[in-house]
């Protein structure tokens, strides 16, 4: 380890400041106990909240435009052949341990997006995230690292880096995957912490995510699907408590002298249910198919017809809005003089839906141009929050009405917010006490002024200390 600052940082993707500073507070005293030697607040994510590139955008500084990456998958050109999944190799600027390592420290990170596949080459030890699948060969650097995880947690596999199909594999199966996943996470983080000699220690558990998707219907009342007294009304304040004993199990091996950050990547709130955001587009007459379809079907195995279509979209926790333009798409058929013209177009008849009951549902629609300082890649021409993130974009065709109760990718009880949270321990002359005003890319530069060092270049995100 080189002489300095050592900093920790502990991810719970999705953990909700509504829930941890609110209605499960009495469920979590170590981390009340940090809070209260620290400062603590929201920390209002990125633009779309999603955990890809979310994590990416924490650790960089930089907004899904400087990154080129815009959710969990993306266009990779402007052709029609739908999208990819991002991966390690996707994040093309320095994260906090890049910078780090260029001066001879040495990373431990566990679980962090995107984690995969895992690096040649990497300035210390690294096991990958939840994009690892089952059947990947290898899933941490250095190769000799998945001997010992394997060795800590008593063989082969025993290491859970998600659980597969979480919507459809049964509440009774996710729920004892869900903290299985936690405990052997952390069970992991614990021998590393003591016998790797590290300068920056970060761990990410995406176990409060799939609690969230799975089970919000059952806890909170607000939820259209909720039932009073149902089996798994207590589950989150049973995890809660666990995530935090295993958080507080972490703590205890902390060094004194480091810095501590626990924080997440984005919030959840109740979904109130999904707009057919396709079945939409085809009834206003911006989408064609070639053939109608008979029941519901992915829109990437629905024939377009391309030579009269002005815009298709896609499903997920937010929507995505793509024009068919002339010169940029095969045969895009808006021309480029008209293109802010049909933006703006689409977007007032977005922002004027009525949800089902008639009144207004209150979507909003983002340019990338107007919330990024650079947009790369291929980019969402709409970025669209239907019901301000209330509803999910459901991205399927032939559905028996533009509104649904559940997403088309299974049953689904949340949908993600703009705020996650953050708490911050042991930092020279910082404040103390609830700070508003960080956001999530100026975790990255914070970290890096821990150490001396100035953020990169560009970087949108700024030192809260």
């Amino acid at each position: 380890m080189q002489q300095g600052p050592r900093v920790v940082v502990i991810g719970l993707d999705c953990v909700t400041p509504q829930l941890l500073f609110g209605d499960l507070a009495n469920e979590v005293p170590n981390m009340a106990k940090l809070m209260g030697v620290g400062m603590y607040g929201k920390l209002p994510s990125i633009t779309p909240p999603i955990t890809v590139p979310a994590w990416a955008c924490a650790m960089t500084g930089k907004t899904p435009g400087q990154l080129g990456i815009y959710g969990f998958r993306n266009r990779k050109d402007s052709s029609y052949d739908g999208l990819e999944i991002a991966h390690a190799g996707s994040i093309k600027e320095p994260a906090v341990w890049d910078t780090l390592g260029e001066r001879g420290m040495r990373s431990v990170l566990i679980g962090v997006p995107p984690g995969f596949p895992p690096p040649k080459d990497f300035p210390g030890w690294r096991v990958g995230c939840f994009l690892t699948p089952p059947s990947a060969e290898r899933f941490a650097f250095p190769k000799e690292l998945e001997i010992e995880i394997e060795e800590e947690l008593g063989g082969k596999g025993q290491y859970i880096f998600d659980i597969p199909n979480f919507r459809q594999a049964g509440m009774d199966v996710t729920l004892e995957r869900l903290f299985q996943m936690t405990e052997r996470r952390f069970k992991v983080a614990r021998r590393m912490i003591k016998e790797k000699p590290w300068d920056f220690f970060m761990i990410c558990d995406i176990a409060p995510d799939r609690l969230h998707h799975v089970f919000w219907q059952h806890f909170d009342p607000q939820h259209p699907l909720y039932e009073p007294g149902n089996k798994y009304e207590t589950v989150f304040r049973d995890y809660y408590r666990f995530m935090d004993d295993q958080v507080g199990s972490l703590l205890e091996l902390t060094p004194e002298d480091a810095i501590t950050i626990v924080m997440s990547d984005h919030g959840a709130r109740p979904m109130m249910g999904g707009l057919c955001f396709n079945d939409w587009l085809i009834r206003e007459g911006y989408l064609v198919l070639a053939e109608p379809v008979s029941a519901t079907t992915p829109i990437k195995d629905a024939k377009i017809d391309w030579s009269r279509t002005v815009a298709w979209g896609d499903g997920g926790y937010y929507g995505r809005g793509f024009l068919n333009v002339r010169g940029r798409e095969p045969q895009g058929v808006v021309e480029p003089s008209r293109y802010e013209e049909v933006r703006d177009e689409i977007i007032a008849k977005l922002e004027a839906m009525p949800g089902p009951d008639g009144e207004h549902l209150g979507t909003i629609v983002l340019k990338p141009q107007d919330v990024y300082p650079e947009v790369r890649g291929v980019a969402p021409d709409l970025i669209v929050y239907f019901g301000d993130l209330e509803w999910r974009s459901v991205g399927s065709v032939g559905n028996p009405s533009i509104y649904t109760v559940e997403n088309d990718t299974g049953p689904d009880g949340a949908n993600h917010d703009r705020d996650g949270f953050y708490i911050l321990s042991g930092a020279p002359n910082q404040p103390k006490g609830r700070v508003e005003g960080p956001v999530l890319v100026d975790v990255g530069p914070t970290i890096l002024s821990l150490y001396g060092i100035e953020a990169p270049a560009g970087a949108a995100g700024r030192s809260f200390l």
